[in-house]
């Protein structure tokens, strides 16, 4: 049994944890463009603390997961054992917290409303992108390096060897 194996199993309770930090941001994310007090009131701040109780642990599951591949494919290889719909959700959602950011800041006098608008926006990219990383380590099932025939650390999405030239059998990407 390998070393990596029992990050994949961390990695499903963390998920759950980010998909209801991602969920909870939705809620002061919406109750902030509304116009309304917070339902959570003060305790809405400790979202901003659950970023880190997940975010630690989707750092260290990208970092394997992405190994060996080059840094432009960074995220394209640590969601890939996500659905097509999440890494283009994570694309919209990004573009979607830079535009509410400046929209947010240029909307008028600082407000609780205001601050938790332009806070959450960032809660919801950050709890999304974990929940879909870790998802991620658990659909691809290890966080093993891909390596050739001859033993040399290959990308994720390598067809052959860079060290050696061998062929490699195709990834399977559920």
């Amino acid at each position: 049994m390998s070393e990596a194996l029992p990050l994949v199993h961390l990695a499903v309770p963390f998920m759950w944890l980010a998909v209801a930090g991602l969920a909870a941001s939705v809620v002061v994310h919406v109750s902030s463009l509304l116009g309304v007090p917070q339902p959570f009131g003060p305790a809405a701040w400790g979202l901003h603390v659950g970023i880190f109780v997940v975010w630690f642990p989707a750092v260290v599951v990208a970092q394997r997961l992405s190994k060996g591949a080059k840094q432009s494919d960074f995220w394209k290889a640590t969601l890939r054992g996500c659905p097509l719909w999440v890494r283009r959700t994570s694309y919209v959602l990004f573009a979607y917290v830079f535009i509410n950011f400046f929209a947010g800041i240029a909307s008028g006098p600082d407000s609780d409303i205001k601050t938790f608008r332009l806070f959450s926006g960032h809660w919801m990219l950050f709890y999304f992108l974990a929940a879909a990383t870790l998802y991620s380590a658990n659909k691809v099932g290890s966080l093993e390096s891909r390596r050739c025939l001859n033993g040399h650390e290959v990308s994720p999405f390598a067809r052959f060897c860079d060290a050696c030239g061998a062929p490699l059998p195709p990834l399977p990407i559920p």
